[in-house]
């Protein structure tokens, strides 16, 4: 087992790794793209795998041919539209309500660190009843960057009142394990998460890989 220094906090990335928001956003391109009448070309489980790149990457997937002016009129309208459903479909991925309660038996501080905007970020996590576990909710318009940048994890780990090194980061991206090194905060890669088939998780570099997010419970014990 991949020693760790001692953990007294924990970031999570949003989308795909603390919560599964797949079903709203795919439903929010679903009802962008009817009303421009157009079609889906790639599949239910394609669309989960690209989830955690946000709007942008849903409508790429969708509709690769799309020149860059409608590619932008689609994903503003997809934002439009997930504004109505934010938070409808969205849950806990199976095991993170255990983490989060083991988090608070340990006295550890919890918080996300994500690209997702604000206005979305907030609403989302008080449908979940999450803010009030929450030190620390870092969203893409908290800082000038946004990850893989240093500026969100940073700022987390400075309204958290913890070193870095002692913030434990997870996320299904290359760029959370990323921000987390130049961060220097141990890294965790969630293989529960949003993942496509090109994807190396292994090349990341992240400290330990969770296949499930009760394995973490044996590094906290």
């Amino acid at each position: 087992m991949t020693a760790l220094p001692k953990i007294q906090g924990l970031l999570f990335d949003l989308d795909g790794t603390l919560v599964d928001t797949a079903p709203d956003l795919i439903q929010a391109l679903y009802l962008a793209l009817a009303q421009y009448q157009l079609p889906c070309l790639a599949d239910e489980a394609t669309l989960t795998s690209v989830a955690s790149h946000g709007s942008l990457g849903l409508v790429r997937t969708a509709q690769p041919q799309l020149d860059a002016e409608m590619t932008e009129t689609l994903r503003l309208a997809l934002l439009e539209h997930y504004h109505s459903v934010n938070g409808d479909a969205a849950v806990l991925f199976d095991g993170i309500a255990e983490l989060l309660t083991l988090a608070t038996a340990q006295n550890l501080k919890v918080g996300v660190v994500t690209n997702k905007p604000a206005r979305f970020t907030r609403p989302l996590l008080q449908k979940l009843g999450l803010t009030q576990q929450l030190g620390t909710i870092i969203s893409a318009d908290s800082t000038r960057f946004r990850k893989p940048d240093v500026q969100p994890m940073l700022l987390a780990a400075q309204q958290l009142q913890l070193p870095t090194n002692n913030i434990l980061y997870l996320g299904d991206a290359e760029r959370d394990i990323v921000a987390a090194k130049n961060s220097a905060m141990p890294s965790a890669v969630a293989l529960w998460g949003y993942l496509a088939e090109h994807d190396q998780p292994d090349a990341w570099g992240a400290d330990i890989a969770l296949t499930h997010p009760t394995q973490l419970l044996t590094y906290l014990s």
